[in-house]
């Protein structure tokens, strides 16, 4: 990794077929919470990025 603070870059030097093999290799974690309001909020809330709420609709 090389993070440039000055023209806020972050980049990865890890070549593209090497990142290509870890995306096709890779599986999600399991869920933490298997039942309750955690659950339910864990399988239906959205990113981070749009808000992290339950009620996105697209």
């Amino acid at each position: 990794m090389t993070i440039d603070s000055e023209t806020q870059e972050i980049s990865m030097d890890v070549p593209p077929d090497e990142l290509a093999k870890r995306r096709s290799e890779w599986t999600a974690p399991p869920l933490k919470a298997a039942s309750g309001a955690l659950a339910k909020y864990a399988r239906l809330v959205s990113s981070a990025a749009k808000g992290a709420v339950t009620d996105l609709f697209e």
